[in-house]
């Protein structure tokens, strides 16, 4: 197995123990792809729920830039969202897994059929 396909398993994990979600292994590999190299550094691949800044770069470079969406209350609603579900004790929340609950709460995932 790749570090990358590793990674993805990890992820799958988080889902499904941290998030009581199960993920699709398809859609959940190409979030992680299109996440690119930030996967692989340890500052990185991890968003801060408690950090204002992280949280607009997620809002205006994921949602806003990648999804499409229009800037509007209901993103910053769908990121607290995922930061709960996450855990707001577990301090270890992987970009992927993230991207991966915020693209299927926007129902976004034909995003990654491209």
């Amino acid at each position: 197995m790749s570090k990358r396909d590793d990674l993805i398993v990890k992820y799958a994990a988080d889902l499904k123990d941290k998030c009581g979600i199960t993920p699709d292994m398809d859609l959940l590999k190409k979030v992680t792809i299109g996440c690119g190299p930030s996967i692989y550094n340890k500052d990185s691949s991890t968003v801060s729920g408690s950090d204002a800044t992280e949280l607009a770069t997620v809002k205006n470079n994921f949602l806003i830039k990648k999804l499409g969406l229009a800037d509007s209350e209901e993103l910053d609603k769908a990121i607290a969202s995922v930061m709960e579900t996450y855990g707001k004790s577990n301090r270890n929340k992987h970009r992927a897994v993230v991207y991966y609950m915020l693209a299927t709460h926007f129902g976004k995932e034909a995003i990654y059929d491209k």
